[in-house]
């Protein structure tokens, strides 16, 4: 289990209202005690934090506003005393514009590191080279008047992308991963790989047929077949696996986001080309799928299908880009999705605060911090509502300060969090201490295959497990009203609703798993 921390809203130890290292340390036992296997942090490298930490001004350095190289080794070393390990996310697609290889870059057109960056002439017609755009509004392209020439950012100007194709940048990659590896750092989680290998032509992107500007982010306006996605991403994912090789258990996680987020067809061929031994991407279909039985049926029975053996799926809930889990489907179907996820094959991700069923934050204007939203003329929802504080008590700002925080705390923190959920043996985060405890003990769900039941309702999705005999169902009721006969028997391992419920049927969103005779 991967539990990802955003580290400016997990938890604040110098009453700055920014959370830091110190405030992770503190929160250790917290989540050795819940049962995290893993922790991923968002980066805490020095940064301008336009982008709140993913433009990095420097790999190998930690950001004053998150502590000091010596909080990060005491955080290495205290997670590794109970059993953690620690993944830090590398940001290799671009940098800061402030980070001293781009203004080595941008100093001249003939800088050594000029061709670190991408840089392009106008096109013939005077106009931008070409008519990439930048997920974050706009163009891709950047006029530097300095040296008369663009510099391509796929997402904020502030953020320039390396050049994949110049083996000095690959180097200079590897360096960075061995520099952290040699701190003992247990992997990486690798941000936006999709845009690492370009068109080597530059060619325009294709509009998008099924483009609807009422709905549609500009950016969707087109078919990025050119600004990112090219083949010669797996030989840049290659050149990050070789590090790894040559130590001992470590792993990275793959941030891949398809065009086609629900194509599972995508995610197989991107297995096909990595090194599957040290690398696996994370699977972001559950993001997009409604909660109802059949879109989650029909998504985990065809990628669990269509694995090969030896490949690691990674599925996860939600993360610092997208709305949280509970906003999305409901609070009242956390539970039943909590049994899901900590029962599927593979590794699980989650979001900090989904164990007490955080929920989206309504950000006030005056509030608003996410450089998505502020651009000019920008009617997307931004990113703030799914970051904020970590409440863990109902303490003045949710016992994540002392200080106001850096975005608003939720409303209903005096009831949604750590401490009051620990009092309540019913509660969603007590769920997840016996599914963590459950998955950490039983071999069925660590290691068992898996296998779809054909479940004659449409409301039901289930599936089993089984490992040398031993063989667990799970099954979920996804229907909110509706009380359904169990179609399975055995023993009742764990059910999401200990009152009214029998061994013959299953309540409305109930989540049940039985043992049964193999």
């Amino acid at each position: 289990m991967v539990y990802q921390i955003y580290p400016r809203s997990f938890k604040d130890s110098n009453d700055d209202g920014i959370g830091d290292l110190p405030g992770i340390i503190s929160k250790l036992d917290y989540l050795a005690g819940l049962g995290v296997s893993a922790i991923w942090l968002s980066p805490v490298y020095t940064s301008p934090m336009i982008d709140f930490g993913y433009d990095v001004a420097d790999y190998t350095a930690i950001d004053p506003v998150f502590g000091t190289m010596a909080d990060m080794d005491r955080l290495i070393a205290e997670a590794h005393a109970r059993d953690i390990k620690v993944i830090l996310d590398l940001v290799f697609n671009h940098t800061s514009d402030q980070h001293e290889w781009f203004k080595a870059s941008r100093s001249s057109r003939d800088n050594p590191k000029r061709d670190w960056y991408i840089w392009r002439d106008a096109a013939e017609d005077g106009e931008l080279p070409n008519n990439w755009l930048s997920v974050f509004g706009g163009p891709a392209w950047e006029f530097d008047p300095h040296t008369q020439q663009y510099y391509m950012h796929s997402f904020a100007k502030q953020q320039p992308d390396l050049n994949w194709q110049n083996p000095e940048v690959r180097a200079a990659a590897k360096q960075v991963m061995r520099f952290w590896l040699e701190r003992d750092v247990d992997g990486f989680r690798m941000d936006a790989v999709n845009w690492y290998a370009k068109d080597p032509l530059f060619r325009n992107d294709p509009p998008n047929p099924e483009y609807d500007p009422q709905h549609d982010s500009p950016y969707d306006g087109l078919l990025h077949y050119n600004s990112r996605d090219h083949a010669e991403i797996y030989d840049c994912i290659r050149v990050l696996t070789d590090v790894l090789e040559a130590y001992d258990e470590r792993f990275m996680l793959i941030e891949a986001d398809f065009d086609t987020p629900l194509d599972v067809d995508s995610y197989f061929d991107f297995y096909d080309r990595i090194d599957t031994r040290v690398a696996a991407p994370f699977n972001f279909i559950d993001l997009y799928l409604p909660w109802n039985a059949q879109s989650f049926r029909s998504f985990i029975d065809s990628f669990q299908a269509g694995l090969k053996p030896g490949r690691t799926p990674i599925y996860t809930a939600a993360n610092h880009d997208r709305s949280r889990l509970a906003t999305r489907i409901g609070t009242d179907a956390t539970k039943p999705a909590a049994v899901l996820f900590l029962t599927l094959p593979g590794a699980t991700a989650m979001y900090y605060g989904q164990e007490i069923g955080m929920e989206d934050v309504s950000i006030p204007d005056g509030a608003v911090r996410d450089k998505l939203e502020k651009r000019p003329g920008s009617t997307e929802r931004g990113r703030d509502p799914e970051r904020t504080p970590m409440q863990w008590s109902a303490e003045h700002y949710a016992g994540f300060s002392t200080h106001k925080p850096w975005l608003p705390v939720g409303p209903n923190y005096q009831v949604c969090n750590v401490a009051a959920e620990s009092a309540d043996p019913a509660s969603l985060l007590n769920l997840y201490k016996k599914l963590f405890a459950l998955r950490a003990s039983s071999n069925v769900i660590k290691k068992g295959d898996y296998q779809p039941l054909n479940l004659m309702n449409s409301d039901l999705f289930g599936f089993t497990r089984e490992y040398r005999g031993d063989k667990l169902a799970i099954v979920i009721n996804f229907s909110h009203t509706d009380t359904i006969a169990c179609p399975v028997s055995g023993n009742i391992i764990l059910s999401t609703c200990d009152q009214g419920n029998t061994r013959a049927e299953l309540q409305p969103l109930e989540a049940r798993i039985v043992q049964i005779n193999a």
